[in-house]
């Protein structure tokens, strides 16, 4: 389960670090400071939960409830997560639509690999020690997937940013200076 929030952390550094660049604030779309603010506390927020979920299988209790309800706080965390992206609207920079498709594009797809992860956890329960250890396996592919999707939406961040605008967003959110230091 460590190994599988490694690439976590990773992607979580990488959508620290990119954008550039400032823009006024309208109404309708927050501004980059203010939309990275919200993503980098929608994935602090996530990391921790999923972190915590983990720590509560490596502590040596794997067992059939312990997974039941690390999977459960991991579903719940993912969607409070995705539902926290797809809150974040668009914002006010000229790529700001391409930056929404990509966050609403990663909502979907955490949504997507928690309903994987659940059912790695369905096939494997009832299945006794070798049960639990291939749904905790199952539990560390889904979050590997899930870190994966995180780097990609980092990178069409970055792509989508020619201007720099969210850089400066991203330097300047406090959530977001947490996460990269």
């Amino acid at each position: 389960m460590k190994l599988a929030l490694a690439p976590l952390a990773l992607a979580v550094v990488l959508v620290a670090g990119c954008g550039g660049g400032g823009s006024s604030s309208s109404s309708s779309s927050p501004s980059p400071k203010d939309w990275s603010q919200g993503l980098c506390t929608s994935i602090t927020t996530w990391s921790d939960s999923v972190k915590s979920a983990g720590q509560s299988l490596q502590s040596g209790n794997l067992s059939k409830d312990s997974l039941k309800t690390a999977t459960t706080d991991i579903k719940d965390a993912t969607k409070e997560f995705s539902d926290d992206l797809k809150s974040l609207g668009k914002p006010n920079i000229d790529a700001g639509q391409e930056a929404k498709d990509a966050i609403d594009k990663l909502s979907e797809q955490v949504k997507d690999d928690v309903d994987e992860l659940q059912s790695a956890v369905d096939k494997a329960s009832g299945s006794g020690a070798s049960g639990a250890a291939t749904a905790a396996s199952g539990i560390a592919t889904s979050l590997s997937t899930m870190s994966t999707h995180i780097a990609a939406a980092a990178s069409s961040l970055q792509q989508a940013d020619s201007k720099g605008e969210l850089e400066q967003g991203f330097r300047d959110a406090p959530a977001c200076k947490a996460l990269s230091s």
